[in-house]
């Protein structure tokens, strides 16, 4: 018998950042993946798939905190295990 450890449902909502209310860190311990428009993005910071967009970061370009400034991109979102 294999004992694979079951992944979690990919939520509708989620966020990398550990201080968001959308963060849910076992879902992190897999590689997901996240496709917008067809297209694999690799720097997506947080994403709803009802909704329609991804937030990634807009270059180098920081906040006052030192968080990195996101752009929303709208389109089909689509969240999946690699």
């Amino acid at each position: 018998m294999t004992d694979t450890p079951q992944k979690p449902e990919l939520p509708d909502h989620l966020s990398s950042d550990a201080r968001s209310p959308h963060h849910v860190a076992a879902v992190f311990e897999h590689d997901i993946g996240i496709r917008l428009n067809e297209k694999e993005l690799f720097n997506v910071e947080e994403y709803c798939v009802s909704e329609g967009w991804v937030k990634v970061p807009a270059g180098k370009t920081r906040d006052r905190k030192g968080n990195p400034l996101l752009i929303k991109l709208k389109g089909k979102v689509e969240a999946f295990y690699k």
